[in-house]
Formats: structure tokens, sequence, C-alpha cells
């Protein structure tokens, strides 16, 4: 088992470069199932869930080739499965995007309940509303997805509740539909507007993404080309707020600053400072700075991420006074709260809601990352607290960022990545 140990006390400094976004790569793949042609595709994150996803490719029959860790031609002629491997779909989340990308491209998927990071209950009920409003039949038997269409037709498809999945999801369904689709109640996000960019450079019509209202007129085919992913703005958010909780200067090079807006605004509310540039931002705590209790909800796009909800709070847990954190999208997202009351945190959490009660400082501790951002919050609390700190279950951060703590080595953390033999 590998395992992640930190000594903290260092304050991170210098410029680190931000890679490829995941949410936006894992939408992009099976995109590529919709394409006659070879897609190269750019920028993505040498993670484990690209890797994962790329494989689940291979072996639906596409030939997937490698022209450097992040740059891959992907040509999905040969599919003719429509299966996709069972072992490797329940791994991750982002699976479930095969349905609407298999429904377009044959007209039928079956599929396991998909795995990822687990939140509590995460309904595909939106999903299958827009499947069968295109003219699927959608069939669920002990979590086996069973979906299949003679045709898919445009058709107007209303949202109950914003879903980020049901909109990427319908978007892949409906670019060779015949006639228009109208997504309304659309989720926004920046990796939504890079799948529909993706899709339009390759001969699709799809219009107001990132808007809650996506106009999609169907097309007979699309073509192959090149394809660059967006920066990842949960990364760099990552390393932002890790900039502040340890009182570091850091330039965040290669991002969209405007995608980091929510994050840089709770910053700035705390006390820290945000530069924005270009194509990068500084975040830095100028000396003899007090940071500031802050309250916040974790929202859909525009709003403040909920993937960002666990650093935050690491953040604020040495913060004086009473912070407050309401979770707005999942059910479940604070179980990475116990293993920082491990650490000397004061954290209660009261169904969607977390009470941060500043402490003084952190300790570093034994423990375990309960999911991708948990890990990641864990990471910028060994960086804050005093002594050593040892992560354990990091596959979970391994899924959703590339070279880590190398990145956070290269700012002048003390982290180093070690083996342990588990007895029997």
């Amino acid at each position: 088992m590998e395992k992640l140990v930190i000594k903290g006390g260092a304050c991170l400094s210098g410029e680190v470069t931000i890679s490829g976004a995941k949410n936006a790569a894992v939408a992009i793949i099976p995109a590529c199932l919709l394409i006659n042609g070879v897609c190269r595709l750019e920028n993505l994150p040498s993670i484990k869930d690209v890797k994962l996803y790329l494989e689940i490719l291979r072996s639906l029959g596409a030939k997937v080739d490698y022209i450097n860790d992040n740059t891959v031609d992907i040509d999905c002629s040969g599919v003719s499965s429509h299966k996709p491997d069972e072992s490797m779909a329940m791994k991750m989340r982002g699976s479930m995007y095969l349905v609407g990308a298999l429904l377009g491209r044959c007209g039928k998927c079956i599929i396991p309940p998909p795995g990822g990071c687990d939140f509590g209950t995460r309904p595909i009920d939106q999903h299958i509303k827009g499947f069968e409003a295109l003219g699927a039949v959608v069939k669920t038997e002990y979590g086996i997805i069973d979906a299949s269409a003679e045709e898919l037709k445009g058709a107007s498809v209303y949202f109950d509740v914003t879903s980020v999945g049901a909109t990427i999801n319908i978007i892949l369904g409906a670019v060779l539909a015949k006639g228009v689709t109208l997504i309304e109640n659309a989720a926004k996000e920046p990796h939504i507007v890079d799948l529909a960019n993706f899709l339009n450079a390759m001969g699709a019509k799809i219009r107001g993404a990132g808007t809650d209202t996506i106009k999609i007129t169907g097309v007979s085919s699309l073509h192959g080309g090149v394809y660059s992913i967006i920066p990842d703005q949960i990364e760099a958010g990552t390393f932002m707020i890790a900039a502040a909780a340890t009182r570091g200067d850091v330039t965040i090079k290669n991002v969209i600053p405007r995608h980091l807006e929510p994050i840089s605004a709770k910053l700035c509310e705390s006390g820290a400072v945000v530069e924005e540039f270009d194509d990068s931002v500084r975040v830095y705590v100028p000396e003899g700075t007090v940071f500031k209790k802050i309250n916040f909800i974790a929202l859909p796009y525009p709003g403040y991420p909920t993937d960002m909800q666990p650093q935050l709070v690491t953040f604020l847990s040495t913060v004086n006074g009473s912070s407050s954190a309401r979770e707005g999208v999942w059910d479940d997202r604070f179980r990475y709260v116990g293993e920082l009351n491990r650490m000397g945190a004061a954290i209660r959490v009261e169904g969607k809601l977390a009470i941060i009660n500043g402490v003084d400082k952190l300790t570093g501790a034994q423990v375990r990352a309960t999911d991708l951002r948990g890990g990641a919050a864990l990471i910028i609390a060994g960086l804050m607290a005093d002594g050593t700190t040892m992560i354990s279950d990091i596959y979970h951060i391994d899924r959703g960022y590339e070279n880590f703590e190398a990145k956070f080595v290269s700012l002048g953390g003390d982290i180093r990545r070690i083996t342990v033999v588990e007895e029997q």
C-alpha cells in the first residue's frame, strides 16, 4: 500500500503549472465514440481516471495511441460493442457518460452502476428522463442500465434539478439525433462548455453551453480533429487554497481566471490576496494578516464548487471564530471531516451543514483519504499541521491529480510517497 508522508510547517512559494481538467477529460473521451475519424486530444491529465477511461474505449474496440503523457490519438471506427467492460466501468462515476455516447453511436448500451467517490445517493432519474425524451427505452435491474433506441430524435428536455452528469449525457445522446434538442435548466460548468466546444470543433451544432438553455441541432456525422482540454479549475483552486493556508506566495499558471472567481472571492473575503493575470493567478498572504471567518455554500456553477468544499473547510479549520460550510450538491460530502478532527480540528457536521470552530493549529496524525477531494484537503491539512501526517488510501487522490505531490514539493512542501507492506 502506498501512503503520503507530509511534514508540515513550510510556507509554499514559487510557481506551479496546472494540468488539463479531469472533469472535462472524462466527458470528452467518451464523446470520441460519436466521431468518424481520429481525434487527437491534447492537454489530457495523466491520471488514473483518464487512463482507465482510455482502457474502457480499448475494450470496446477503439484504437488508442499515446503520443506523449498528455496527448492521445483515439480512433473509434472499429468499435462495435455496446457493453463496456463491467469491472472497469464500475470503478468510475464518469463511465455513466458511455450511455449517451453509445446510444448516439449504435442505439444501445448495457452498463453496470458507475463507481467513483461515494457521497451518498447519486440518482440517475434525470439522465433516464432525458434519454426517454429522445426516444430511448431505459431499463434498470439490479443496478444494470440497459438503454436502447431504434432512432434517437430531438426533443425538449427540462431537468427538474440541475445535473452536470445528465446535461453531459443528453448532449452526447442528442448530437447525432434527428431534429433539434432543447435542454432547459442545464448545468453551466466549464467542462460542459469544453465538451460542447470539442463536439462543435468536430462538426456538431451546439449553442448555449454555459447557459441554462442548450440547443442542439442533430447532424448526420462528426469528423476527427485536434482539441486541447481546458485547464483544471479544481486543481488550480486546490493550490490557491494551499498557498493561503500555509501563508505562502504561489503563482498558479495555465488557468482561466474567470473559472476561478468563486474561489478567489472567498479567499479575498478571508484576508488573502488574489492577483489575476491573463492565464495565471497569484495568491499570497501579506505579513501580519489575520484571517477572517467566512460562511459559504457549495452550489452548481457559477457558485462555489462542491469539489472545492473540503479544501476551503480545511483552510478555515485554523481561522479564528466560527465559520460555516453548507453542501448544496451532494448528500454526504463531509466524510473527510472525521479525519480532520483527528488532526485537532473542531468541526461539527449537522446534515449538509458543517460548523467550523477555528483552532490554533492542526497536529500531524495518521489519516485516510475518504475520497478524491477529501484526500486533497488532507494534503493541505498536513502542510498546515505541526509534525508529520501520514495519509493512506491515496489511490483516491491519484484518480484526479497529475504529479500532485511533486508539484507541492516544487513549492517547498515536504511530501514523500512511501510503500508500506501490510501484515497478513
